[in-house]
């Protein structure tokens, strides 16, 4: 019996040792990972302090109620906007809580303590580290609209049909940007020409950060290539002018002076239906003081072209006064604003193929990749130099 008692107690003995063992090995190699969890979750709150993360969600919790009644309906256009600026909010502060919650939820289950559930853990806090990585580019949009849609403006420049084929050609350049990148585009205004390209383009994009990131395209582009439309197959140099605007969500953003604005309505003129073609529905607007104009033919509506045109102007002069770093709009400075000056890159397609930024000095070499919308190391090296 005393034989027995003692195996018994003895085996008691091991079983609490290695009991003992194994909790503390399992501690020891949870104090890692607890440490890579609390300097994740500070680096995350820092983050959404600089985000200004409440704010954000209290813009979106202010959208929904709106959106939540009935009556806002009554006025689709502007429910239709708000919706769209609800869900491109939505896209930016969901990411950043589900990163919240998923370290809150680790490291609650770690404190109970299974070894078994090591490895998952050390997988899970790696990804999370990769996605606060990828999260992280989030903190170079620290302008005041970068959150903002951004409305895209192009025209071709000196070149011929070769500066509105190369119009054409960028814009599919940011349209498969734009897609790939899940946002949203919406063609405000189109002008063709019958031979080749466009004249002008005028398109929303809609998405988290979608004028932060599309601000560094502002300006004169360059292409060099053998031309498809000379016989003789010359190199040929073509320009194309893009403007990026910060949308305007509301018209008392950016006030307008009547006595400022000259408002010319003419007959449209290119394709389009037979009443956009006969009648006088095409809209121009000229902003006297700093000599912006913003012409818009694209709907049948005369009214529904003026209001566009005013929009887009609104835009302008805001896009303007950020450039100025003016206060206000009196304070703008005529021709101070995205023109005809030094390019800002330069697309070469022969006799070799580079495409490189005259202000970062970043570059690709595959032109086509760049050309087919992969643009996001041009738009991070402005945000990094910018910054």
């Amino acid at each position: 019996m005393v034989v027995q008692d003692w195996a018994r107690s003895s085996t008691v003995r091991e079983a609490l040792d290695y009991k003992k063992y194994s909790l503390s090995g399992t501690i020891e190699y949870m104090q890692p990972l607890k440490k890579r969890i609390d300097v994740l979750k500070v680096k995350v709150e820092r983050a959404k302090e600089v985000l200004q993360f409440s704010a954000l969600e209290g813009e979106l919790a202010a959208a929904d109620e709106q959106l939540s009644q009935p009556e806002i309906w009554n006025n689709p256009e502007f429910a239709q906007n708000l919706s769209k600026k609800a869900a491109s909010l939505r896209q930016a502060i969901e990411p950043w809580q589900t990163l919240s919650v998923q370290l809150s939820d680790i490291a609650e289950l770690m404190e109970l303590g299974d070894d078994e559930l090591l490895p998952e853990f050390e997988t899970q806090i790696t990804a999370m580290e990769q996605e606060f990585e990828a999260r992280k580019t989030d903190l170079l949009f620290d302008g005041e609209y970068d959150n903002r849609e951004a409305v895209v403006r192009i025209t071709a420049g000196v070149g011929g049909l070769d500066a509105q084929d190369f119009a054409q050609m960028l814009e599919r350049m940011y349209l498969r940007w734009a897609e790939k990148s899940d946002m949203k585009t919406t063609v405000i205004e189109r002008s063709t020409n019958d031979e080749a390209g466009i004249k002008t383009s005028v398109f929303e994009v809609s998405g988290p950060f979608a004028y932060g990131r599309l601000r560094s395209e502002n300006g004169v582009h360059r292409l060099v290539r053998l031309s498809p439309f000379n016989s003789d197959n010359l190199r040929q140099t073509s320009f194309a002018l893009v403007e990026v605007l910060p949308k305007i969500d509301r018209p008392d953003e950016v006030e307008l002076d009547q006595n400022d604005l000259k408002i010319d309505v003419y007959r449209s003129g290119g394709h389009g239906g037979q009443s956009v073609n006969t009648t006088d529905s095409a809209v121009r607007v000229t902003h006297l003081p700093t000599g912006l104009v913003v012409a818009i033919q694209n709907e049948r509506s005369q009214i529904q072209n003026k209001e566009t045109a005013l929009n887009l102007l609104r835009s302008k002069l805001l896009a303007m006064q950020l450039e100025q770093h003016a206060g206000s709009i009196a304070e703008l400075r005529a021709g101070e604003s995205a023109n005809w000056g030094s390019q800002i890159r330069n697309y070469v397609l022969h006799p070799y193929t580079l495409v490189k930024d005259a202000r970062t000095k970043y570059e690709e070499k595959d032109a086509q990749k760049v050309l087919d919308g992969q643009l996001d190391g041009f738009m991070m090296a402005f945000l990094e130099q910018d910054s």
